[in-house]
């Protein structure tokens, strides 16, 4: 089992934190030949990162920021940082067992509670209007269009 070592990398290697909004098309993902995570995540235009980037002195504690989704105005999501399974330094750290990590790498760390995936809200279609906030990086606003 994987521990969780919050201090396994000293987070001073991290030249910043923004918003990314992890898009995924579900149908996409679980067409045959069966369903693969990165298949439905590698679209254009997916994974949107700003709208600008963070330095860590500005952000502070990572494990300590509230994160909200919205579609169409409605509340999706609504979860902090702090309800996240791994920290963001064992993140890093886990990865860099076996993923070179250089300069620019952007690591989305997962999503918060709330998704579709779960079956309590509709899957996205187009003219839908997607808003992301982090406390302290930022909102993005995206309006769903057809492929």
């Amino acid at each position: 089992m994987l521990a969780d070592h919050r201090d396994a990398l000293p987070l001073v290697r991290v030249a910043g934190y923004a918003v990314t909004n992890d898009v995924t098309e579900r149908e996409y993902q679980f067409a045959d030949p069966g369903g693969q995570w990165a298949k439905g995540k590698s679209c254009e235009t997916f994974n949107p990162l700003g709208p600008w980037l963070v330095t860590p002195d500005e952000v502070g504690d990572p494990q300590a920021l509230r994160l909200r989704s919205w579609v169409n105005g409605e509340p999706r999501q609504d979860s902090r940082t702090a309800d996240m399974i791994f920290h963001v330094a064992f993140l890093i750290w886990h990865l860099s067992q076996f993923t070179v990590l250089e300069p620019g790498d952007v690591l989305n760390t997962g999503t918060p509670q709330g998704v579709a995936l779960s079956g309590r809200f509709p899957y996205l279609g187009a003219g839908d209007v997607m808003e992301v906030e982090i406390e302290g990086l930022g909102r993005q606003r995206n309006l769903l269009v057809p492929a």
